[in-house]
């Protein structure tokens, strides 16, 4: 296993389990059946790391190892789900949270599938798999890699001849290279626009090496005023929240930021920060700023995903202007600070950082990722996907959103999805922090009103 890998492995705690969730939901049945084969032949077979259980070092400086599950049974990682009465949306949140909450069985491959059932006249899927198996930006795209374009498609077609992906090779990399078409896609929508798209990657891959020799700078991650005492912060449970706000057309959002000069992620940003100053100021709390981490993406968008995915990013800083009230400041505000951290050395700087961590002994590792992530409040993640409908085991999928987790000591997660002209955002966060994040989101809501991107009605 990489040092990074093994880093994010060994964040893991009862209160912030390093987790990536998933939610997909339908307006109709799916077909459980085919649902299965689907995970069979395009995320089993095609990625080793899903058959594949994390077995520790015989001594402490010889790291964990993967290895395979000679027991691996399929079964084992499907579940079939009833939601509770009264099947709606508020149901699917609160069965999200309680699996959020569920640590993974570290004897077995590290990722669960819930077939979710009873969701008014449709039904939903729940995914989880540990962080250390990939980054959230390449889970996304082995998601897409399980959907199709038309609700008959069968199986996956095997690459053309002379294709670079054929040879004995090919069945192995054609369920990559769908993942592949389809998150090339939402790139030329929404992606070029996240912070998560390095405008050089190659570059910005090779300075993430010579920053891990750079101690000065390395410093400059772990050393930094945290943020100031709030709601949002404090002592960890294990209970855990999930909320997700209506879809939000894509197309008015850009409208929004053309406007302005802004990008579609800065609009949203926006809202978020001014959700977050109307929740802050509720609870009796004047904050001005409120830092987030931001995952800055170090794989092109452009390349086959590697079959043992891994992970491929950086953590940047990002100071979210919760205490300007005017939206048109706020937004001029949020795009400044944006433009700075896209043309900044950081993420690939916390790259290089992530795998000096995963080289330290676990009491080691423990404090410097309490140091590194004592500064912030939140973690942020846009994560595109398709910009047309698409459709898993042939029914039609109506939603996704996708939350990275929380480490350390942050204790609220924003997710911020795109699929098919929509934008969803999602909240998970520390149920003790934050009792009722519906509320949050629904001020997200009425500040994407006010700016000019009013949520459809579900």
């Amino acid at each position: 296993m990489s040092s990074a890998d093994a880093a994010w492995l060994h964040m893991d705690q009862p209160t912030n389990l390093m987790v990536i969730t998933g939610a997909l939901w339908f307006e109709e049945p799916v077909d459980w059946e085919r649902a299965r084969e689907v995970l069979r032949t395009r995320l089993v077979e095609p990625f080793p790391r899903f058959r594949q259980r994390v077995v520790e070092g015989s001594t402490p400086l010889s790291g964990p190892h993967w290895e395979d599950d000679e027991r691996f049974d399929l079964d084992l990682h499907i579940h079939r789900v009833a939601l509770p009465a009264p099947g709606d949306r508020t149901a699917l949140q609160e069965l999200v949270a309680d699996l959020m909450a569920e640590p993974l069985d570290p004897s077995k491959p590290l990722w669960h599938f819930h077939f979710v059932e009873g969701l008014e006249q449709g039904a939903a899927i729940v995914t989880r798999m540990h962080h250390c198996i990939a980054d959230g930006i390449a889970l996304a795209r082995v998601l897409l890699s399980l959907t199709d374009e038309a609700p008959d498609e069968v199986g996956i077609d095997p690459p053309a001849e002379g294709d670079r992906r054929g040879g004995p090779l090919g069945p192995l990399l054609s369920p990559v290279g769908k993942a592949l078409s389809l998150a090339r896609g939402a790139a030329g929508t929404v992606a070029h626009e996240a912070v998560e798209v390095a405008r050089n990657p190659s570059e910005l891959v090779d300075l993430a090496g010579t920053a891990r020799g750079d101690a000065e700078v390395l410093a400059k991650q772990l050393v930094g005023a945290p943020d100031p005492p709030s709601p949002l912060k404090g002592e960890l449970g294990v209970a855990q929240k999930a909320t997700w706000s209506r879809p939000i057309p894509l197309e008015r959002v850009k409208e929004v930021g053309h406007a302005a000069g802004a990008t579609v992620n800065d609009v949203v940003l926006c809202a978020i920060s001014g959700a977050l100053r109307i929740h802050l100021r509720d609870r009796g709390a004047e904050v001005e700023e409120l830092t987030a981490f931001v995952p800055f993406n170090l794989r092109p968008l452009d390349r086959p995903l590697p079959a043992d995915l891994g992970n491929r990013f950086g953590l940047v800083f990002l100071r979210l202007p919760v205490g300007v009230e005017d939206r048109a400041l706020r937004l001029a505000e949020v795009h400044e600070r944006m433009e700075a951290i896209k043309d900044s050395p950081e993420g690939p700087i916390s790259y290089g950082l992530l795998e000096v961590i995963g080289r330290t002994p676990a009491a080691v590792e423990h404090r410097i990722v309490e140091m590194f992530t004592g500064r912030a409040t939140a973690v942020v993640t846009n994560v595109p996907g398709p910009q047309q409908p698409v459709y898993f085991a042939g029914s039609p999928v109506r939603g996704v959103l996708v939350w990275a987790p929380r480490s350390g000591s942050v204790g609220m997660s924003v997710s911020i999805f795109s699929y098919a002209g929509e934008i969803t955002v999602g909240l998970m966060v520390d149920a003790g922090l934050v009792p009722d994040p519906g509320s949050i989101i629904a001020d997200v809501e009425r500040e994407m009103e006010a700016l000019g991107a009013p949520a459809r009605d579900d």
